[in-house]
Formats: C-alpha cells, structure tokens, sequence
C-alpha cells in the first residue's frame, strides 16, 4: 500500500511553492511551466506528479496538452492551521505580557527594581 502524501509536504519544497504560484492566476500545460525553471522537464513533472497526490493540482486535458489547475480549497487546510498556530501563540504571548505586568506590579510594590 503506498503512503499518502501530505499537503504540507507538497509545500515544503520551493520549486513546489513556485509552481503553486505559477499556476495560481491562470492554468498552465507542462512545457509552459517547465519554461520558468532550471530544472529538467523531467524534474518540474515529478514535482506535479507530487503536488497532484496531494491534491494540489488537477490536470486537465484540452486537445493534446495537459493543463495544471490550482485546487485552491486544497489550500485552506495549511492557511486554517496557520491561523490556529497565530491564535495559540497570540494568546500564549498575550498571557505573558499579564504575567510580566502583575509581576513588574509586585516588585514595584515590594521595592525591587528590575535589572536591564
């Protein structure tokens, strides 16, 4: 049984990202994609082949070229955990700032000074 990939995988890559980014505005066939890398065709169609298991892109066959279109829903699950990531870490910092605050607060108080 093969291993699904994930979505986060697909994205770790920059050559990936750079084809998310590519094909984001308008579908593009292979060669057309292929054109804006260094890389081998055979490289840019490994790295579709990828982003297509993930369910990034669909390919879509118009006459004889295949066409790759941006899944753009795939994308909600990074950016839905990206906004859970900032929630818990602004209300993590948020805590510590009241901490800090109470804390300055209670040394002033006791009269301690705070070291710089």
């Amino acid at each position: 049984m093969e291993k699904r990939r994930d979505i986060y995988q697909a994205i770790a890559d920059p050559t990936r990202r750079e084809i998310i980014t590519l094909i984001a505005r308008q579908s593009m066939n292979l060669n057309t994609i292929a054109e804006n890398f260094d890389t081998s065709r055979p490289g840019i169609s490994q790295h579709i082949k990828i982003l297509t298991e993930c369910g990034l892109i669909v390919m879509r066959k118009q006459g004889r070229e295949r066409y790759c279109e941006l899944k753009i829903d795939r994308l909600q699950e990074i950016s839905g955990w990206v906004e859970e990531c900032r929630k818990y870490w602004n209300e993590t910092i948020d805590s510590m700032e009241l901490y800090l605050e109470d804390l300055q607060s209670k040394n002033k108080k006791n009269g301690k000074q705070s070291k710089k």
